[in-house]
């Protein structure tokens, strides 16, 4: 096979194919997205589209990934094929010192400085995009040396995914951008792809097929097989009770005058028009909305468990009715728990469950059949089973490794319930024991599904059907990338398995239609969300006022305006509240549903108090929707609330429309904090002030000391007069205050004026 030829490529190291060079000539003109089949070398195209730009243009190339161990492939992949100089010197140059590598992999793990110090030194950076907008947002580098941003899975760049607002950004800051965005599945709606197209600036699409002529003869072959499954009767009558249960609740929802489906007819999409019709009476003062909407939590939880039973099995479905008995029998549960585990027909299947020793449904034995006869022809092989919930893949991992099939499971990070998550670097890790043969089977969730690549996987199992065409695409192109493979989907007949295979392959359909016509839909006018005002900022250097925010707040988009804005911002964990306006202002920040749920799940007032108490000027805004139609709770329930954190606590409590409107007010409030009533503002006059709280404003006024510490050195020492004569020694021994703080009080109260 001929290689590829060029001056930062490895000689005789990349092959040579038409519709890669193609494509990459066509991403050197202009903004483009490239539709690519999984397996045939998205990744080869960035880089050669790499190694032109830094050849010919310099500068930095940044490419984004959703997972990390994602990100930690593609470093593996520039780093085998692209020559660059060590960062800092030449190629070949002597030193005392090993070079630096060009190649940087950034994780959230690093300091900041550490960050910075490796975007200003190598040439390729390759992170996941959250960590870059965070350091982008905090004004610790800018994008305007990028000369190359590749967006992986660009189809995630919808809504606040921190793709669209580092595409925005790049796009407008940079001085010689230019974007390459790549995926195998667009998605089959082609509305949603040109928002994505929008999102990104896409001015061209490159797309290709597996029967393409030019892609052809790089095509393995995939085979695809359906197994179909008969439920058994255990899980029949099972089944048959659950939806006893339901046709109840949608009876008593058409006894409250709510349009209702039949049972049968009870899709997603019906379940959606039943919560939109209670949310119109709820927000009409209908005292009908407020118990339709806990009937509906029911509905809910009963279609849920429908589909654990038809797709999942006894085991999973077992847990869930455990879970769900032990919610509506503690102190706690939901109301719509409460009546579950109330309901005698429910009391009787989950006993029932309780007798359930062993596995009911077929799948897992058949997948492992699967398994056993693919390890015992190809001795070799990797296999990857997918299933939708972890609950599903922990009992797998159990149940084939009974059997004497070593596996690993492959989740998500978050803790879910008890069981913990993978952290990024075990999900690297495991895929490196996976590669390296030392077990034949992962085991995985969606996270699975996204661009991993491991050459010898040729067997992807589905344990279920999938309605999204994109995570069946995803799914199925990790087999056949450089082999032939196989596909088997366990389709459960009479279930939503098959509903979801007729679903996927409709879409998938739809989605190849609609990518022919792309480039003519983006020929045609539209708007487009970078030619905003924001966009327009001459430079990205924040000049604004200065906000401290939450690390924890930076998924927001709050955030991502006031940056537009030009707001200074630091990023930082802050112990109470979300933003931090100079020395005086702390802001938590709810959305009304929040706001309503934190005060029946979790301590609303006490997790304000703790904000009050550490801040002279604590503001709590309330973003978006009446707070009276969130949740059946009583209007007076409410209002007691707002009184309590108003006028006990003293929180100033501001109501904003959307994220939009909550920028602009911190914005606003940070300017006034700043502005030229600066000397006034210090320390504002407020009358009708106690001994005790004129004790505590003029200690609170001290620097780095707050209400929270004047409180604590005021209960120790006993008055003002008792601190300014602490020693050093006295005031560093209370809990709580730092040494740092305890000198700047011993400092201040002991320096001269002027």
């Amino acid at each position: 096979m001929p290689s590829i030829s060029h001056p930062l490529i490895k000689p005789d190291t990349l092959e040579s194919r038409e519709y890669q060079l193609s494509i990459a000539m066509k991403a050197l003109d202009a903004n483009t997205m490239v539709i690519l089949p999984t397996g045939l070398g998205k990744t080869a195209v960035a880089l050669l589209v790499a190694a032109s730009r830094l050849y010919n243009e310099k500068g930095k190339v940044l490419m984004l990934a959703p997972t990390k161990p994602l990100v930690e492939q593609h470093l593996r992949y520039f780093e085998k094929y692209l020559v660059l100089k060590p960062a800092g010197g030449q190629a070949g140059e002597p030193s005392g010192e090993p070079a630096a590598s060009p190649f940087v992999m950034f994780t959230g793990d690093a300091p900041p400085a550490e960050r910075t110090a490796d975007w200003n030194r190598a040439t390729v950076i390759l992170a996941t995009p959250q960590v870059i907008k965070n350091d982008v947002i905090a004004g610790r580098y800018t994008l305007a040396d990028v000369t190359l941003m590749v967006v992986d899975e660009c189809h995630r760049a919808v809504g606040n995914y921190a793709y669209v607002f580092l595409a925005q950004r790049y796009l407008a800051s940079a001085d010689k951008p230019l974007l390459l965005a790549m995926t195998a599945s667009p998605g089959g709606m082609q509305e949603k792809v040109q928002e994505v197209c929008a999102n990104l600036g896409i001015q061209h699409v490159e797309t290709r097929t597996e029967n393409d002529p030019d892609v052809r003869p790089y095509v393995f072959e995939r085979e695809l097989e359906y197994i179909d499954i008969e439920l058994p009767p255990e899980l029949k009558s099972a089944i048959a009770v659950i939806n006893g249960l339901i046709e109840n609740r949608l009876g008593l929802l058409a006894s409250l005058h709510f349009t209702v489906p039949k049972r049968e007819k009870l899709t997603m999409k019906a379940l959606n028009a039943i919560n939109a019709q209670i949310q119109q009476r709820i927000q009409n003062r209908d005292p009908a909305g407020y118990q339709a909407a806990s009937v509906y939590a029911e509905c809910m939880k009963l279609k849920h468990a429908v589909t654990l039973a038809e797709s999942q099995g006894s085991g999973v479905l077992k847990g869930y009715l455990a879970k769900l008995y032990a919610e509506g029998t503690s102190a706690g549960g939901s109301r719509a728990s409460q009546r579950l585990a109330a309901d005698p027909s429910f009391r009787e299947l989950f006993e029932r469950s309780v007798e359930w020793t062993k596995e009911l449904h077929p799948k897992a034995e058949i997948a492992l059949g699967l398994v056993r006869e693919q390890l015992e022809a190809h001795p070799d092989s990797r296999i990857i089973l997918f299933a939708t919930y972890r609950d599903t893949v922990q009992l797998l991992v159990d149940y084939l490794t009974a059997h004497g099939i070593p596996c690993e499971r492959f989740v998500g990070q978050a803790a879910k319930d008890s069981e913990k998550g993978l952290t990024q670097k075990k999900q690297i890790a495991a895929l490196g024991r996976f590669r390296g043969g030392e077990f034949r089977v992962l085991i995985a969730t969606s996270v699975g599904e996204e661009g991993l690549d491991v050459p010898s996987t040729d067997m992807v199992i589905f344990y279920e059907a999938v309605p999204s065409e994109i995570r069946s695409i995803q799914r199925k192109g990790r087999t056949g990338r450089h082999g032939a493979g196989r596909v088997v989907v366990l389709v459960t007949k009479g279930t939503s398995d098959e509903v979801f295979r007729h679903v996927s392959t409709t879409k998938e359909k739809m989605m190849h239609r609609s990518m022919r016509t792309l480039n003519t839909a983006l020929a045609s006018p539209r708007e487009t969300p970078l030619v905003t005002e924001q966009a327009a900022i001459e430079e990205f250097t924040p000049q604004g006022p200065r906000i401290v925010i939450d690390d924890r707040e930076t998924s927001s988009k709050v955030v991502e305006v006031l940056s537009g804005m030009g707001a200074a911002i630091r990023l930082k964990r802050l112990p109470f509240g979300d933003y931090a306006i100079g020395d005086r202002i702390l802001v938590e920040r709810k959305t009304a549903r929040d706001f309503v749920d934190t005060l029946v799940n979790r301590d609303l007032l006490g997790q304000v108090k703790a904000m009050a108490d550490a801040a002279i000027r604590p503001v709590l805004i309330v973003e978006g929707g009446d707070l009276y139609t969130q949740r059946d709770i009583h209007p007076n329930a409410i209002r007691g609330v707002l009184a309590a954190l108003t006028v006990d606590m003293g929180v100033s409590v501001l109501f904003t429309r959307d994220e939009q409107d909550t920028a602009q007010m911190l914005f606003t409030i940070a300017k006034r904090e700043e502005g030229e009533r600066g000397e006034r503002k210090a320390h504002p006059h407020k009358t009708h002030r106690s001994v005790r709280e004129d004790q505590e404003y003029i200690i609170s006024a001290f620097p780095e000391i707050g209400m929270k510490n004047a409180r604590l050195l005021l209960s120790h020492f006993g008055s003002i007069q008792g601190i300014a004569n602490a020693s050093f020694e006295e005031l560093v021994a209370i809990h709580g205050i730092g040494e740092k703080t305890a000198q700047r009080v011993y400092e201040v109260c002991r320096a001269k004026y002027g």
